[in-house]
């Protein structure tokens, strides 16, 4: 398929800049994959449409600090680094800015000096890998020197680092949220498992490969960005029964979903275990795991976008789209969201 097949035109000031003070309350898209009809509703609904018996799939993976700004040790230069995959206890892939400052053997200050970094070696698709000294926890450190790494078409300055979580998040190491999840209040969670729905949780930590942009004219030579996963016994058994017993399973954004396409089988059991995945999908693919999607509204010509294409169709996915921006939804990270069924 060819890439420009998923562009479509976004007006900048739909592009949300911060999320709302209360996050039940952005808009809801329902989009019925079958037929393509679309209604419109608040996030708080959401409960509305859902049956008992189903089963919410959501990413409870944790967002770290992961943009450090600091300098090069021997020249002052400014440095951006983003963390993005852990390989050891103090050696990171990483992408930099500039990187023309970032050589292999290259030494780097952050702080006051409780965190340095060296260059150890390039990576093939652009970023390098650098082994960080400091004392003390290496957490503890990040947590004070580093900011979270909100994309870069959020131009506003996040005021409360906790909203760009969801507030179920809990293992740390993610470069990015799992965005449709941010839409979840406690409340509206509570309110949802005493309707008879039950939560289910899986751990994908969110690299930023995720997001790169396709460079590729045919889209099918895309190499996605590898992502590590883990789906616990509890959790695949308790999707299972569900299923057996005509629940729906509804992943909550584009990781979840990754993460329960990559451990089904081809009858759509769902198997415990962790790994790198590195899954890419587009239409053509075969849904195994899943009836239904919420997720948010994705970059143009995006992998994401892609996703969401093979599971209701590219014509109802860029139809929903021009809806959307003609009905001035907000789009991206912030945005509002669309439940697909």
């Amino acid at each position: 398929m060819n890439l420009h097949e998923f562009y479509y035109d976004l007006p900048e000031e739909l592009i949300a800049q911060e999320p709302l003070k209360n996050r039940d309350e952005s808009r809801l898209m329902i989009l019925n994959r079958l037929t393509g009809e679309i209604k419109h509703d608040i996030f708080k609904n959401i409960i509305s449409y859902l049956n008992p018996n189903d089963v919410l799939v959501l990413n409870d993976t944790k967002v770290i600090p992961a943009r450090l700004i600091g300098v090069r040790e021997d020249t002052g230069g400014k440095i951006e680094f983003v963390l993005l995959k852990r390989l050891s206890s103090d050696e990171w892939e990483i992408l930099v800015k500039p990187g023309r400052r970032a050589k292999i053997g290259s030494k780097f200050i952050f702080g006051n000096g409780e965190l340095k970094a060296e260059v150890i070696s390039n990576t093939d698709v652009g970023g390098r890998i650098v082994r960080f000294s400091y004392e003390g926890i290496f957490e503890e450190v990040l947590d004070k020197l580093g900011e979270m790494p909100v994309p870069p078409y959020i131009k506003k300055k996040l005021e409360d680092k906790n909203m760009y979580q969801t507030v179920y998040a809990k293992h740390e190491g993610s470069a990015a949220a799992p965005t449709a999840g941010l839409h979840f209040t406690n409340k509206l969670l509570d309110d949802i498992r005493k309707y008879g729905v039950k939560t289910v949780f899986v751990t994908l930590h969110v690299g930023l490969g995720t997001f790169r942009p396709v460079k590729e004219e045919v889209i099918e030579k895309h190499k996605m960005h590898s992502e590590f996963y883990t789906v616990t016994e509890e959790a695949a058994q308790a999707i299972n029964t569900a299923r057996e017993s005509g629940g729906r399973i509804i992943s909550v954004g584009t990781t979840s979903t990754r993460t329960l396409e990559t451990v089904a089988d081809e009858n759509g059991i769902i198997h415990a275990g962790s790994g790198w995945t590195d899954i890419f999908i587009y239409p053509g693919y075969k849904y195994k795991a899943i009836d239904g999607i919420i997720t948010n509204f994705h970059l143009p010509e995006s992998t994401l976008i892609m996703m969401i294409s093979a599971f209701a169709g590219k014509e109802n996915v860029m139809n929903a789209y021009k809806t959307a921006i003609d009905n001035k939804y907000r789009f991206y990270s912030f945005g509002d969201a669309m439940l697909i069924i």
